[in-house]
């Protein structure tokens, strides 16, 4: 397993919001703990991002979304003291570095890569499973996109790529756009995938003129990070509503946080707002076990009982898979709430959303 992060020796700066052709849309982004004193009460700001070897960006738009310190969008966006505790936590504990064949590409399943595009965020989200890396200085790009791109080429058994980081939408559109037309050249590629917070985070990022270019990059499929009901706005549904008016289906991977949507009224809120915007609730993960990030932190049976409580409240549509991605690189199974109680030789014992109990013959 690799070792435990030393949070003062990798101190890591803020990357530059904007590069290139990136248009800057308003962001203003927050930086430094000191520009929070003009929002909020300073006896709330506790802890200096530099103390935590993981910089502090928040954009503007997503710091007008919180209400008061403390929040759910609070806890997401603003440096915790807890961060600096990471006993019995690593920084990769899921050994992404260790199933990558070359840097900057994550191999864990025969069929499909993840190709680490962007060390960028629109937010440095503090739960962030990869916050080893975001922030960091993504050396040599157009050296460390070729690699990869030779070693998907070579690889025939691959058939899916996923564009993940960092956030992919952190590249202008041409960078963007041309890593997605060479993937798509390569015949053995059939589907690509993008990751990304964007939508949720700087929505002004997705304009007309990127979505009716995206169009033709298809199937292309978008996985976007929602976590709580409060993320889902008018800015937030125009930008998903100009990815699915261009045919991309949406899908959302949350994750479960402590005192952001571990309760079942929270995520059923989030979870009803996700299809009232045409996002379809893909993956529910339970956070993995990232130093810096145990405050965030919540025990497996509130989460089968958050899923078990949307049985019968919500749409098929809107259940999330819940999903555990397994330390040591195990990669991500399943798990489901107990509704089969008892097995007989002939019937199983069955509960349904209600609690009652029924009988259901096994041939």
């Amino acid at each position: 397993m690799p070792p435990v992060l030393d949070n003062h020796s990798r101190i890591k700066k803020t990357a530059p919001f904007l590069s290139g052709k990136m248009p800057s849309m308003g962001l203003a982004p927050i930086t430094q703990l000191e520009q929070l004193a003009d929002y909020f009460p300073k006896h709330a700001l506790h802890t200096h991002p530099a103390q935590l070897g993981y910089p502090m960006q928040i954009p503007y738009y997503y710091l007008s979304l919180i209400k008061s310190p403390g929040d759910p969008l609070w806890r997401q966006a603003v440096p915790d003291a807890a961060e600096g505790n990471t006993a019995h936590m690593v920084a990769d504990p899921l050994c992404e570095t260790e199933q990558s064949p070359v840097p900057g590409l994550i191999q864990r399943y025969p069929d499909r890569a993840v190709f680490l595009a962007s060390n960028s965020c629109a937010l440095h989200c503090r739960h962030c499973m990869r916050r080893r890396n975001v922030g960091a200085d993504l050396q040599d790009r157009s050296a460390s996109y070729q690699r990869v791109l030779d070693y998907i080429g070579r690889t025939r058994n691959l058939r899916e790529v996923i564009l993940s980081g960092g956030d992919p939408f952190m590249l202008s559109d041409e960078v963007l756009l041309d890593l997605l037309v060479t993937l798509k050249e390569m015949p053995h590629i059939k589907m690509l995938r993008i990751h990304t917070r964007v939508p949720c985070t700087w929505p002004q990022r997705i304009t007309p003129g990127l979505a009716d270019r995206l169009k033709s990059y298809g199937p292309l499929f978008i996985n976007i990070q929602f976590n709580h009901p409060a993320e889902i706005t008018p800015a937030a549904a125009a930008a998903c509503a100009l990815l699915a008016d261009a045919g991309i289906p949406l899908g959302c991977q949350s994750v479960l946080l402590k005192e952001v949507n571990d309760d079942p009224d929270t995520m059923l809120q989030l979870l009803r707002g996700l299809l009232s915007i045409r996002v379809r609730p893909y993956y529910l993960h339970h956070p993995d076990p990232v130093a810096g990030t145990a405050h965030f932190r919540v025990p497996l049976r509130k989460g089968l009982a958050i899923m078990s409580n949307l049985r019968g409240r919500i749409s098929g549509l809107g259940v999330p898979q819940y999903m555990l991605d397994l330390p040591g690189g195990g990669g991500k199974i399943p798990l489901l709430p107990q509704y089969i109680q008892e097995e007989t030789a002939d019937r199983l014992i069955v509960r349904n959303f209600e609690g009652r109990l029924y009988e259901y013959p096994l041939d």
